[in-house]
């Protein structure tokens, strides 16, 4: 008998999207035990928008508002103009859901390659949460006498007490949980951006007082990129805005062996919150079986955290380990495997 039922949205999206979304359900299913699942899809992306014109209908967004998570492939479209899709649906589910931070695990697997190879798989293992509806994505700014020498275009970068504080706090009590190691790094560039840099200081320093049993340090946005690469076991839980967030992370995810295993989560912990593979659409990898589905289940890992089901969520995580470690074993890595074959070993090692 299942006690626990859930309505999970699933934007399979542009691309290589609904070949990874069908990898991560496969694993779902797999290591699915006391709780049921209904997912609910949505033909929301590129393919759409050039199709019907629309990018997220209110209807859509409506609904998803009562389901208990979303899983997302990847969208976009080469003949879409820059900016249709990222603001008109990706920011637009995070603003209208309130998916205020962004978190994203930066983590080795085993056997997993990467840029520098003289860093172990314990020295990678540190997460990131990023402002998710501020700073500079928040829209603000506007252009004039476009198209002439004087033209003059402004974007401003929104911090609010409230926004910045509800994040810095999730970054402290994730820090001072059992899964972590009880100190929190803030990142900014409190030298230049000195008005929005003291509103993220006085707050964290405010912050950190109820949180005595955690250290903290800071540290420039540029000098966090030198430390992810000559000392990244330097970090445990970085806290940071919006745009910084979006650069390290995709830092971050070089490090632990690229886009390709990389995953992260747009939270509302009071709400529905939407988990997706940090990697593109990939146009070239379409319907060849070459795409490495790994981020996307890492990703559906998270979303089985959010919904309280931890047993499903280690299994995915054990599955995941043992098909890194396999593919390694093998010495061929991804390139010797199909899409399908890396999701078939995934489940293999969640259900030994």
């Amino acid at each position: 008998m299942t006690s626990r039922s859930y309505r999970i949205g699933v934007i399979p999206g542009d691309g290589t999207g609904p070949e990874v979304v069908r990898e991560g359900l496969k694993v779902m299913e797999a290591v699915r035990s006391g709780f049921k699942v209904d997912t609910v899809e949505y033909d929301l992306g590129g393919e759409r928008f050039l199709r019907t014109g629309d990018v997220l209908p209110q209807s859509a967004l409506d609904e998803m508002r009562g389901l208990d998570g979303l899983y997302l492939g990847a969208v976009g479209h080469p003949d879409v103009p820059p900016g249709v899709l990222e603001r008109g649906l990706l920011l637009k589910i995070r603003f209208e859901l309130d998916q205020y931070i962004n978190l994203r695990p930066v983590r080795r697997y085993p056997g997993v390659e990467t840029l520098i190879p003289s860093q172990a798989e314990e020295d990678v293992d540190f997460v990131v949460v990023r402002e998710n509806s501020e700073g500079l994505y928040a829209g603000a700014g506007g252009s004039q006498r476009t198209n002439t020498p004087y033209e003059v275009a402004t974007q401003e970068s929104i911090n609010t007490r409230h926004g910045v504080e509800r994040c810095i706090r999730f970054a402290f009590a994730m820090a001072n949980g059992p899964d972590r190691r009880g100190h929190v790094t803030m990142v900014h560039k409190t030298n230049v951006l000195n008005y929005a840099g003291d509103l993220w200081t006085r707050t964290f320093e405010q912050v950190a007082e109820h949180f005595p049993d955690v250290d903290t340090a800071y540290v420039h946005v540029d000098a966090c990129c030198i430390y992810f690469l000559e000392v990244p076991q330097r970090f445990d839980v970085i806290v940071t805005d919006n745009m910084f967030g979006d650069i390290i992370t995709d830092l971050g995810a070089m490090i632990q062996g690229g886009m390709g295993v990389a995953a992260g989560g747009n939270l509302n912990p009071e709400g529905v919150s939407m988990f997706e593979p940090i990697g593109g659409t990939a146009p070239d990898h379409v319907g060849k079986g070459t795409i490495n589905p790994i981020a996307a289940i890492a990703a559906m890992q998270m979303l089985l955290e959010v919904l309280g089901e931890a047993d499903a969520a280690n299994r995915v995580d054990q599955g995941i380990r043992f098909a890194t470690q396999k593919m390694a074993s093998m010495r061929a890595g991804m390139m010797g495997y199909s899409t399908s074959e890396v999701g078939d070993l995934v489940v293999e090692g969640a259900t030994r």
